[in-house]
């Protein structure tokens, strides 16, 4: 079999079969052979430079250090496409990678020079079997940007509607599994020789492969863009291109063309007469509902990628690379903030357990003072001044340090809120996504009728039995903030928390207090009434002046006047809000439960009054040391 014979096969895999590749490749050593000249000589002159630094001790000095990262970097990008997207893959890896190469990689652009155009007009005419000036009303001679895996062009369909006409590079599947299966043999022998690698390294790499492989089919990313649309179709500030599945293949993708200005071009969005901190707070908020409603994300929300609009929307490109997150991921994400806020931070390290980053043999001990560093300086200020960039930073260095392995979905959460932080930043300098995105959580947390997340509202809530007023108040006043807040669901959801099971403690306190505000009442009455005895008649207790009188209103009561003030802050809050929800609240079982014991109270309460107050003579009752009832 021949190297072209290679080729063939190798353009004729559909999905990653690590397997199939080996097969292909291993008993036809010739390209190989010179695929890993063109690729081992540079890296390993590199990783001897970087050996002879770490012996003299260079490497301790920063810039040093540094200058081999940088370095590194820029290796991956001559590599091609295969390397470029290991080392994207690596920049999000703070369990493998030390940070200041973690910083580097990160700064991997995925860009190459452009291939010729009339390969690519030859690859549209293969694929969808027609010459381009039979598809295509028009298309431009040359592409307006190229990328490791294709490059874009504009043209017109037949009907004149502009599109963006995505062509993959030739020859690309070819070198990419090539590349693949030589970095793949490298991580096995790492893995086999290099101890100190606790990640699995093979696992990396068969996971980038299925990524890239995921990306280089353009079906695929026409799905995806098609879904995002779907999902957020109810969010009119949000913009999708359409697919025209008619002139889409594996390798060649039409689309809508969107005309608009990337939303860091500050001066270009605001002559729109747009208001660019109005579009990242609507980017963020749409994140956040990616992954955290939807569990499908966006993983590469670079400039490029988010356009804003004249109509004032904001358009989502490229929907090569997505993610998903599992319904228990995101649940854990939102407990994982709420301990992070409590600082609970023993309890956010079994959050890490919970959410794969630990196994559940490793010991927490050293590791929770660990967290507690990292996060307990940034939240002096409150969890909405966070530094993310900086805490995930210090973050890292603490997953390289113990035995984490973090998951894929992670790696990419992190890429995405990274690259949306940076470009937020460049909008506005004092912009913090934990302070846009802690609203979103609020809200999340009072609405959802997750049972996990009624726990984490509980644990939010409450300092042990004390109901933490504040904290239900900054809850609240967060999630009015968000436009989406459904005031109405807040009230429903506020009932279902009241009586579900995790709201046994606020039911107490709701009839303590009752108990308590009514006996006072009914003490006021009694002295009142006995005040207009003759003297002789009255009963001992009541030969003293009444006591003050106290106002035995509901709404007096504490935990219903807080939340009545609280709720008083939303903006649309009505009094009608609460009193339409009379029926179902005398509805509540519950509340039957609640009314027995406030009786049970109550006639506990009188007892006690009925001997100590009223049948002891006032200077018998001190001398004796009982207290005064309330």
């Amino acid at each position: 079999m021949t190297a072209t014979s290679d080729f063939l096969e190798a353009a004729g895999l559909n999905s990653y079969d690590p397997a199939e590749i080996t097969r292909i490749y291993a008993g036809h050593p010739l390209r190989l052979l010179k695929r890993l000249r063109e690729t081992l000589i540079p890296i390993g002159l590199l990783l001897l430079g970087v050996l002879f630094d770490r012996l003299s001790g260079r490497l301790k000095d920063p810039n040093i250090s540094r200058d081999r990262a940088r370095e590194a970097a820029n290796l991956l990008a001559d590599l091609g496409p295969a390397f470029i997207k290991a080392g994207q893959a690596l920049s999000t890896r703070p369990d493998i990678v030390p940070p200041v190469l973690l910083e580097e990689l990160s700064r991997l652009q995925d860009q190459l020079p452009a291939f010729p155009s009339d390969q690519a007009r030859a690859c549209i005419t293969e694929d969808l079997g027609a010459p381009v000036d039979e598809l295509y009303g028009e298309l431009d001679a040359e592409p307006i940007s190229a990328a490791s895996l294709g490059q874009v062009y504009r043209g017109t369909l037949k009907d004149g509607r502009s599109v963006a006409v995505k062509v993959q590079r030739p020859g690309l599947r070819e070198q990419i599994t090539l590349d693949l299966y030589i970095v793949r043999n490298i991580a096995a022998w790492l893995n086999s020789n290099i101890g100190l690698i606790r990640s699995d390294l093979v696992a990396l790499i068969d996971e980038l492969g299925r990524r890239v492989f995921e990306e280089m089919d353009y079906f695929n990313e026409a799905s995806n863009a098609e879904r995002f649309a779907e999902l957020h179709a109810h969010n009119p500030r949000i913009a999708v291109p359409a697919i025209h599945r008619e002139l889409t293949s594996r390798r060649v993708l039409t689309m809508e063309w969107i005309e608009g200005v990337k939303l860091t071009r500050l001066e270009a969005v605001k002559a729109m007469g747009i208001d660019p901190d109005e579009l990242v707070d609507v980017g963020v908020n749409c994140s956040l509902q990616q992954l955290l409603e939807h569990g499908f994300f966006h993983a590469d929300p670079h400039p490029g990628n988010l356009l804003a609009l004249a109509d004032g929307r904001l358009a989502y490109l490229d929907f090569g690379m997505m993610s998903e997150v599992t319904r228990e991921s995101r649940t854990g994400l939102i407990q994982a903030v709420v301990h992070l806020v409590n600082r609970n931070f023993d309890a956010l390290s079994k959050d890490f357990v919970t959410l794969g980053f630990l196994a559940e043999e490793v010991n927490l001990e050293p590791i929770v003072p660990a967290f507690e560093q990292v996060f307990g300086q940034a939240l002096q200020a409150g969890v909405s001044r966070m530094d993310f960039k900086a805490v995930t930073d210090d973050l890292s260095g603490v997953m390289y340090r113990f035995p984490f392995r973090v998951p894929p979905y992670y790696a990419l959460i992190i890429r995405s809120l990274v690259t949306l932080e940076g470009i937020a930043l460049s909008v506005d300098r004092d912009f913090k996504i934990l302070g846009a995105a802690y609203p979103y959580f609020a809200r999340r947390l009072l609405e959802d009728s997750d049972p996990d997340l009624r726990r984490s509202l509980r644990d939010m809530l409450f300092d042990g039995e004390d109901f933490r007023w504040n904290r239900l108040e900054d809850l609240v006043m967060n999630a009015a903030r968000q436009q989406q807040l459904d005031i109405e669901g807040l009230l429903d959801q506020t009932l279902d928390f009241l009586f579900s099971p995790l709201g046994g403690v606020l039911r107490q306190q709701l009839v303590t207090a009752a108990v308590d505000q009514l006996d006072a009442a009914g003490w006021n009455l009694v002295q009142n009434l006995g005040k207009r005895l003759p003297l002789r008649l009255r009963p001992p207790g009541l030969k003293t002046p009444p006591m003050r009188r106290t106002n035995a209103a509901l709404l007096n009561l504490e935990p219903i006047r807080e939340l009545v003030r609280i709720l008083q802050q939303l903006p649309g809050f009505e009094p009608r809000l609460i009193t339409s929800r009379l029926p179902r609240l005398l509805a509540e079982p519950d509340l039957r439960g609640m009314g027995l014991d406030l009786a049970r109270g109550l006639a506990e309460r009188g007892m006690v009054r009925l001997v100590r107050d009223l049948l002891v003579e006032p200077d018998i009752r001190q001398e004796a040391q009982i207290p005064q009832a309330a």
